[in-house]
């Protein structure tokens, strides 16, 4: 378990920042903005959690666990001997996320257009939530590029993203509340 004593350390005044295995790095690297965004996701499935009730809101809480596991997976370098404590995001994550997406997708009215964000307040919420998860899949995948990055982490992102979009439906009355794109409208 965590125990936070003291909130302000002063160790970052100088824009710098540990990692989960204590090596000092400048807050405006790619690692720590990839989990910092990971962070901002979380914040708006917090908001998005304020219109929620029931399984939506009960799967959303599980979520913003998941996404402190995967904050903690991006602060800590890959490829590192790590031991029991170390938390990487597994598959089985990235496959509940797949159940729960073809589950909800299930029961949502087919689209003819792409839905533009906004319907009932959860809903609206969930899209931006959904928009900063795909940031932080972006920055994930930058990093991925430069570092060695759990996989799992990519993927469940990506996931993420997608089952935010259908939730964002299942809250606007199973879609059919949803406003949807209208090509060339106000050409």
């Amino acid at each position: 378990m965590v125990q936070l004593t003291r909130i302000y350390t002063r160790g970052g005044d100088t824009g710098d920042t540990s990692l989960g295995n204590g090596t000092r790095v400048r807050k405006d690297t790619l690692r720590v903005e990839a989990y910092g965004t990971v962070d901002e996701a979380n914040a708006a499935i917090g908001l998005a959690r304020l219109h929620t009730e029931g399984m939506v809101d009960a799967m959303l809480a599980r979520i913003q666990n998941d996404l402190f596991d995967l904050g903690a997976d991006l602060c800590r370098p890959e490829g590192e001997t790590a031991d029991k404590t170390t938390l990487r995001v597994v598959p089985e994550q990235v496959q509940r996320l797949e159940t729960e997406i073809d589950a909800i997708n299930e029961d949502l009215d087919p689209l003819s257009s792409f839905v533009l964000p906004g319907g009932q307040p959860a809903a609206a919420f969930l899209h931006q939530a959904r928009t900063v998860a795909r940031r932080a899949e972006r920055l994930a995948v930058a990093l991925a590029d430069r570092e060695q990055v759990n996989p799992e982490a990519v993927k469940y992102l990506n996931r993420l993203s997608d089952l935010l979009f259908v939730l964002s439906r299942h809250c606007n009355d199973g879609g059919a509340a949803d406003i949807l794109w209208e090509p060339g409208k106000n050409r």
